[in-house]
């Protein structure tokens, strides 16, 4: 007995003490300035680009090659890198992507381990990669421009270059690179991106040919080189220019490219060539280039014959290119205040027929709603590539899955579908344009990114249902000891939590911020600022914080904190209401000597809180100021004018607590006894003084029969059940089992 009692007072004790730290003074309000790096000549305090502002350049001239009896890829590139950093450069970084395929890489096997019994061949696959695959570069040469070879040391997906002379401020040097590797089966990895997909009922493949030539790292203000290892998760940070590629494949292949396709002639056959241009005028629906029966007609057949597509893209930071044979072609021209775009989508038969009457449609919604909220799509051509199991995104194109069976997919498929290729083509858009640290900052290029997918299925596909506040409730409810802030580099986040993490948590924070704390038409010309503003540039998380708030006029920090840096969630209570009236009879108020009653608003006894209105008001009385209360002050307040103006008023005292430490306004729904409703929101600014829980008085003509808390669901509360006066019964889980058996 004594042993419990002991464990009795221990838990109290620990109760009491996380209660009291909870109380703690956490500086929710305080200045981010001790968390953001200082600015510069380089990158302003109004999240602008400095006057000093600079960013490399790097130019490709590619050659490839996709070998099909094989699998193989080889190819040869001159890289021409600029250095226009204040800094001498003795050696270069360049990535190596194919090699995260090399046996004992992270495939993310374990997270389905351990091994147990019952598991299937696919998840054993991952888990231990029992059917070997010979993956990664075998870089045949790195040479100057005068064809000597040039040192160099590969450190997993990374290879650096040793230079002869330091390229100095203002420089350029040349080199060239030669290398080859087996094109991955992608069904043999998970989150693969890129790899070729077999279909065994007409022994064809198509390609995917992406992260395909060893690339320049980014070298920035900020980290200098940024060469962290490639782990699949964490995706890119690259440097813009201009890239020439000639690729060469069976000549029966179709080829979908970033760039504008420069010999068109070559490649496609005179009838192909006709509809093409005839597409370029087609801006009500798709045209189709290449049909069902055409591509149906090439799968029968293998041409061992070759072709080379040449492709040019200007002010990109990446090329990926899709080729197959299988290929169904369409394409519509969309008319944008400032430039026409092609959309396109290439497809297998097998994504039909959904994919002719949707991915092209998707495609143009996502160009002209993203263009609105942003700047016009700058590019020639933005594509949508049919694949299994994937959404990926490169400059103007996108490996998208979803397909149908037996031709036909369900709502919820299709819209999952629609979804995807709205979000990777947006995609262009952040990080394509907009380029930030992908590898550093997912949140960045995915956050943002399913902000304006939202928007554009909001608005071309209000039927599907899309990202809205409640929906982050389950993860911000989820288990804070393995959580991690947005603010996190993207390798760091469990693969099981980094889609809430990163594409849903800043999507519902946007959202917040654009519905209920800045206004729509505010915060729409802030991001469209800070879209133009960095465009083709490589902002980070500072400067997004920085301009939105110098664009808006509103003090953010305490949200960029909340809900960006630590992992609290909301959960705000309306923990204790209480009705007053004055007191009609007012006798002998001038006298000073008068003792109140327990109870009034003016006394120090502790009032009883009801669980309704059925009480009705508590009466209080408001005694003449004295003279001493105004000091030098020699007017006076008039004192019966207070009274009158709330005589016959409700006053109702609501007490709210801060239980899930994320600040945020509150926005409160009168009922009234006559049946009306009324709104009113009070701004997160009401918690600077106590963090914990707030007391506000209000002051109203009707009687109110109920108060709720968030009504709208706006502010991602994550438990509803504290936001309401009178209380509701909250129904046991034996109850609910009851009505359903």
């Amino acid at each position: 007995m004594k042993s419990f009692s002991i464990l009795i007072t221990v838990l109290l004790l620990s109760i009491f003490v996380q209660a009291q730290e909870q109380k703690k003074w956490q500086g929710k309000f305080e200045q981010l300035d001790q968390l953001l790096p200082t600015p510069n000549e380089y990158r302003t305090g109004s999240g602008e680009p400095g006057s000093k502002y600079w960013q490399q350049r790097a130019d490709y001239t590619i050659d490839a090659e996709i070998d099909e009896p094989t699998n193989t890829l080889k190819g040869k590139e001159t890289i021409t890198y600029y250095n226009n950093s204040p800094e001498t450069l003795k050696y270069l970084w360049l990535q190596l992507d194919q090699n995260i395929n090399k046996k004992g890489n992270e495939d993310f096997g374990n997270y389905f381990g351990p091994v147990r019994d019952s598991l299937s061949t696919l998840h054993m696959q991952y888990l231990t990669r029992a059917i070997e695959f010979e993956g990664g570069y075998s870089i045949q040469s790195v040479t100057d421009k005068a064809g000597k070879n040039l040192p160099i040391t590969i450190n997993n997906t990374m290879m650096r270059i040793d230079l002869p002379v330091a390229i100095k401020t203002g420089e350029s040097y040349t080199f060239n690179v030669a290398w080859m590797y087996p094109i991955t089966d992608r069904s043999l990895f998970l989150l693969s991106r890129e790899g070729y997909e077999h279909f065994p009922e007409d022994n064809n493949n198509v390609y995917l040919i992406a992260h395909w030539f060893p690339r320049m790292c980014q070298f920035d203000d900020y980290e200098g080189w940024q060469n962290k290892q490639f782990q699949r998760l964490g995706e890119f940070a690259l440097e813009f220019g201009t890239y020439k590629v000639n690729i060469t494949v069976p000549a029966d292949h179709l080829v979908a490219s970033t760039g504008s396709l420069l010999n068109a002639k070559d490649v496609l056959s005179a009838r192909e060539l006709e509809r093409f241009e005839k597409a370029k005028l087609s801006f009500d629906k798709p045209a189709m280039i290449v049909t069902e029966e055409e591509a149906r007609a090439k799968e029968k057949t293998k041409s061992t014959a070759k072709k080379t597509w040449k492709f040019q893209a200007d002010n990109v930071r990446d090329v990926a290119f899709a080729s197959s044979r299988k290929f169904i072609w369409d394409v519509q021209a969309v008319k944008l205040p400032t430039n026409t775009v092609l959309a396109m989508s290439f497809y297998p038969k097998e994504g039909l027929p959904v994919w002719s009457e949707e991915s092209t449609k998707a495609v143009k919604n996502a160009v002209e709603v993203y263009s609105k909220y942003t700047f016009d799509y700058p590019y020639p051509v933005a594509i949508s590539v049919n694949t299994s199991n994937i959404g990926m995104e490169f400059p103007m194109i996108s490996f998208n899955g979803g397909r149908p069976h037996n031709g036909q997919m369900s709502d919820n498929a299709k819209a999952g579908m629609i979804g995807t290729i709205v979000h990777e083509v947006g995609h262009n858009y952040f990080p394509m344009i907009v380029s930030s640290d992908e590898r550093q900052w997912m949140w960045m290029d995915e956050g943002l990114n399913t902000f304006l997918q939202t928007r554009t299925e909001m608005e071309r596909y209000p039927a599907f249902h899309h990202t809205v506040p409640k929906d982050i409730v389950p993860y911000m409810k989820g288990d804070k000891r393995v959580m991690r802030p947005v603010m996190n580099t993207s390798d760091n986040e469990r693969l099981n939590a980094f889609g809430a993490n990163y594409y849903e948590k800043p999507t519902v924070a946007l959202t917040i911020l654009r519905e209920t704390i800045i206004g729509k038409d505010l915060f729409d010309k802030a991001f469209k600022e800070y879209s133009n503003r960095w465009m083709y540039r490589h902002p980070r998380p500072a400067d997004f914080f920085r301009m939105m708030e110098e664009a808006t006029a509103v003090d953010l920090d305490w949200f960029w904190r909340g809900w960006f840096f630590t992992t609290d969630n909301v959960d705000i209570s309306v923990d204790n209401v209480k009705w007053y009236k004055l007191r009609t009879t007012q006798a002998d108020i001038e006298n000073k000597s008068k003792t109140v009653k327990t109870g009034d608003l003016n006394a120090k006894a502790t009032d009883k809180s009801s669980a309704d209105f059925s009480q009705g008001p508590q009466p209080f009385t408001v005694l003449n100021t004295d003279e001493k209360a105004y000091g030098e002050f020699r007017s006076h307040i008039d004192d019966n004018a207070v009274r009158q103006k709330l005589a016959g008023k409700n006053i109702y005292q609501i007490q709210f607590r801060n239980n899930g430490g994320l600040v945020m306004p509150l926005i409160i729904e009168w009922t009234y006894k006559d049946g009306s409703k009324e709104t009113e929101m009070l701004p997160a600014e009401i918690w600077r003084t106590n963090e914990n829980e707030v007391n506000k008085v209000f002051i109203k003509d009707k009687e109110v029969v109920s108060i709720v808390l968030d009504p709208n669901s706006e502010i991602a509360d994550v438990d509803i059940s504290n936001n309401v006066f009178p209380k509701k019964p909250v129904e046991s889980k034996f109850d609910q089992f009851k009505k359903t058996n």
